[in-house]
């Protein structure tokens, strides 16, 4: 049943993300920020931890779920460090994701020749 619930919220969201690319002139880009930004919004006001805790990785996959991690981070930091919590916490809490992503994107440069456009 988890599967399923994973499956369901992570593709709605997904939905919304090509629904915005079909329907509106905003630029992939563009959605991208507004996903990582609707994250951050909805953790500040309580809605996106309940919907982490019902499909896990549906909810924390996708972009708004970094904007999440973002989010939950800042909070951390500013409950332990204080005013400076806001600097760090973001950056400490996504270091892992932002590591993975660079440490991959370095191998398959290195294993794959990239081709021009035609």
């Amino acid at each position: 049943m988890d599967y399923l619930k994973t499956f369901i919220i992570g593709g709605l969201i997904c939905v919304v993300g090509q629904i915005l690319i079909d329907k509106t002139k905003l630029t992939p880009a563009r959605i991208l920020v507004t996903f990582v930004v609707l994250g951050v919004f909805l953790q500040l006001i309580g809605v996106y931890q309940p919907l982490v805790d019902f499909s896990g990785a549906g909810a924390t996959v996708p972009l708004t779920g970094f904007g999440y991690n973002l989010c939950k981070g800042v909070a951390k930091a500013v409950s332990e460090n204080g005013f400076l919590g806001i600097f760090t916490g973001g950056i400490t809490a996504a270091a892992g994701g932002i590591s993975a992503a660079l440490i991959f994107g370095f191998l398959v440069s290195v294993i794959f020749k990239s081709k021009p456009k035609k």
